[in-house]
C-alpha cells in the first residue's frame, strides 16, 4: 500500500497524470489533472484500488482531499471513479458542508449523482466528515493540551494555564506562553 509518491509530472491527460519517481512512471488518476504542471515536482498522496480486473492509483494534492475520498468510497454505490468526479466538480468544503447540512440539492448538481445516491451519501457520512478548519474550531486547545501532556505536565496544571493562553498565537507561541505560566 502506498501513502504518497514524490516525483516529477511528465505527462498530463484529461483524467490522470504520469508521475515519474526513480525512472518509473506511475499513472495516477486525479480530480483536476490540469492543476499540475509538467516537469514540476509534486508530492501526491495516493490510494491504490485493487479489484480482480483493476489495479489503479488515485492521487490527491492534500491529505484532506484524500481523507474525504476514502470516506466517499465507503458509501454504498459510490466507487473511486465517482468519488473523483465529486472532488473534481465541487470544493472539499462544499461537499462536506452539503453532507453535514443534508443539502441533497447541492450533491445532485454534481455529475452522475442522483437523488438516491445523494441521500445515501448524507446517510452514511453526516457527522463523520469535517474540514481541517472545523476540527480546529471545535477544540482549538487540544493541540496545546497534547503538547503539554507530552512534556510531562499534569492535566490539572494544564487546565489552569490553557484558559489563560491567547488563542490568536501560533501553536509554538501558545506552548511558550503556557510554559511560562506553568513555571511561575
Amino acid at each position: 500500500m502506498y501513502s504518497y509518491i514524490k516525483g516529477i509530472v511528465t505527462f498530463i491527460k484529461s483524467n490522470s497524470i504520469v508521475l515519474e519517481n526513480n525512472d518509473i512512471g506511475y499513472m495516477i488518476y486525479v480530480a483536476n489533472p490540469y492543476s499540475f504542471n509538467e516537469q514540476e515536482e509534486y508530492t501526491v498522496y495516493v490510494y491504490q484500488h485493487i479489484k480482480e480486473d483493476e489495479n489503479s492509483l488515485y492521487g490527491f494534492k492534500t491529505l484532506e482531499e484524500k481523507e474525504l475520498f476514502l470516506k466517499l468510497i465507503d458509501v454504498k454505490g459510490l466507487g473511486p471513479k465517482m468519488a473523483l468526479v465529486m472532488l473534481a466538480s465541487a470544493s472539499i468544503e462544499g461537499v462536506i458542508d452539503a453532507i453535514n447540512r443534508e443539502n441533497i440539492l447541492y450533491l445532485k448538481k454534481i455529475p452522475k449523482i442522483g437523488e438516491k445516491l445523494a441521500k445515501q451519501i448524507v446517510l452514511d457520512l453526516k457527522g463523520k466528515v469535517y474540514t481541517d478548519k472545523e476540527i480546529i474550531e471545535e477544540n482549538p486547545e487540544e493541540e496545546l493540551i497534547e503538547a503539554l501532556q507530552a512534556l510531562g505536565y499534569k492535566d490539572k496544571d494544564i487546565k489552569k494555564v490553557v484558559v489563560k493562553v491567547s488563542k490568536d498565537l501560533t501553536l509554538e507561541d501558545q506552548i511558550k506562553e503556557a510554559l511560562k505560566l506553568l513555571l511561575r
